[in-house]
């Protein structure tokens, strides 16, 4: 929905990553059983945007004219419209392992480029005239994936087929008149983690001038146009929970994307299980977080300094070493919990990069996203899922005051 209050706040939406399904068959039920509710209770007299998540195969089977030319109409019965895909898990995403399977195919792969050509082609049929659209896709790939002697050839290659969807879309703009832009999403034990690996893979690599060369040759832009259109089609998906999982600070993890040009093309609204102070109690609290469906990344903090560990149970069995220091577990959690039980969360985080946001907006797209709902505790999940989205979608237009 369209954020009132005259201050440019943008679109804000959720993602539909929280609904289990991977066939189109799936990913329409969970749609037609949830947004009707959450229009009612979020924007019943304004159009409500939609996140929507699209795996590889649900993307093929869009493909077909009548599958297509009924969604759409799905779309304008219920008063829904599409301005943000997330296009980061290409296939099963609830139910069975996914771990660091949620990063393959990587940027290396020429599966994950047909894929986001498909889902761009998609969203330039969606989105409405005027408005930018964005797809969010994995931070090049997995880091143990793209360490030793052949890093630097792994990096050569997802910059290479990332020009080439930047490619795709200054093509599918000049067709259509959409612009587009790909949301590369940093996020701990990936290529990019951190704010400054991020500025660093755009300024040596995707803003290169050898990128802009290699752009102008597949498109027969002039250099200084292809440049600039690296620039407007590739971008950032800043996830909140990602960030504050990192220890990043708010304003100078904002600022250092703005100050290197980058484009932050959506901020998705998220929150952290926090552990103020690790001690001998740590792990039994963690223990339901200890499932085996998604990779749960650790990142200590002690006197600054900090030690990551790739899922709960590696870190764990650090325990003993750890007490009193501060633990981050990328777990996403309902956004209006302050705390879950006996465990914090980086709700505070969350306000503080919305404060930010209100005062000075930093994008024009906001997208909750809260996809472990399946595997919180049973208590979290008392309320049902339609209306603890709507909770999470009007605590965010309170925290911006509109």
């Amino acid at each position: 929905m369209e954020l009132s209050g005259g201050r440019n706040l943008g679109q804000l939406t959720y993602c539909t990553n929280i609904h289990a399904g991977e066939t189109w068959a799936d990913i329409m039920e969970g749609m037609r059983r949830h947004l009707p509710d959450i229009k009612r209770d979020v924007s019943p007299d304004a159009p409500l945007g939609v996140g929507l998540r699209l795996s590889a195969a649900a993307a093929e089977t869009l493909r077909d004219g009548a599958i297509f030319a009924d969604f759409e109409k799905f779309l304008k019965d219920g008063d829904y419209y599409i301005f943000t895909l997330n296009g980061f898990p290409y296939g099963n995403f609830h139910g069975s392992r996914v771990k660091e399977g949620a990063y393959k195919p990587d940027w290396t792969q020429q599966s994950r480029l047909d894929y986001t050509n498909t889902m761009a082609d998609h969203l330039a049929r969606w989105l409405p005239v005027g408005m930018e659209g964005s797809v969010s896709t994995v931070p090049g790939t997995f880091k143990p994936w793209a360490q030793g002697d052949d890093g630097d050839e792994v990096v050569a290659k997802i910059t290479e087929n990332l020009i080439r969807h930047v490619a795709h879309l200054v093509k599918l703009r000049e067709e259509t008149g959409k612009l587009i832009n790909l949301a590369l999403e940093p996020e701990p034990f990936c290529l990019i983690e951190t704010i400054e690996e991020t500025v660093h893979l755009f300024e040596d690599h995707l803003y290169s001038a050898a990128a802009a060369a290699r752009l102008s040759e597949l498109t027969g832009l002039p250099e200084t146009a292809a440049s600039a259109a690296l620039r407007e089609h590739l971008g950032v998906c800043y996830d909140v929970c990602h960030a504050a999982v990192e220890f990043e600070d708010p304003q100078s993890s904002l600022d250092a994307l703005r100050n290197a040009g980058i484009k932050i093309s959506k901020l998705q609204l998220s929150s952290a299980v926090r552990i103020p102070s690790v001690d001998g109690n740590t792990a039994n609290l963690l223990k339901p977080l200890d499932e085996p469906v998604y990779m749960h990344q650790v990142i200590e903090s002690r006197n600054g300094d900090l030690t990551r560990h790739a899922d709960v149970p590696i870190a764990i069995k650090t325990i003993d070493q750890a007490h009193g220091a501060e633990w981050r577990i990328h777990f996403h959690v309902p956004i209006f919990l302050e705390e879950m039980e006996h465990l914090a969360t980086t709700q505070q985080f969350l306000k503080d990069v919305l404060a930010i946001h209100a005062k000075n907006p930093v994008t024009r797209q906001l997208e909750v996203e809260t996809y472990t709902w399946d595997v919180l505790p049973e208590n979290q999940r008392a309320d049902g899922l339609s209306a603890a989205i709507a909770r999470e979608l009007n605590w965010v237009r309170s925290e911006l005051a509109v």
